[in-house]
């Protein structure tokens, strides 16, 4: 679990994929509370931007590569994420049993096969 984060590259179960999103929420919740903090400390604006867009480039390539390995355990392209009611097929969606156009099934189901 969790062995290439930031590759788009190969398949991930479920679990993965809803372990992923409740860190990415998580990540989410701690910079928007640090950043509320230091815009009540009267830091600069233009700083606080800077440092947000740096901080969330990170968590949405994580987010968006998780993503994409969960659309190819269910054999679609990355790009089906996009759509917003996919975002339930993935989380809640078998993905495809042994090997499909995009690797071996994280299940190990083709071992046998």
């Amino acid at each position: 679990m969790f062995a290439h984060p930031f590759s788009f590259k190969g398949r991930i179960r479920r679990l993965e994929y809803a372990l992923s999103y409740l860190l990415c929420c998580i990540y989410y919740v701690i910079l928007d509370t640090v950043i509320t903090v230091m815009s009540l400390l009267g830091n600069d604006s233009l700083l606080l931007f800077v440092l947000t867009c740096l901080a969330i480039i990170p968590m949405n390539w994580f987010f968006f590569a998780q993503g994409a390995k969960r659309c190819h355990d269910r054999n679609n392209s990355g790009w089906y994420q996009i759509n917003p009611v996919y975002f339930l097929w993935m989380l809640l969606g078998d993905g495809d049993e042994y090997e499909n156009d995009y690797g071996k099934d994280p299940k190990g189901r083709d071992l046998f096969a």
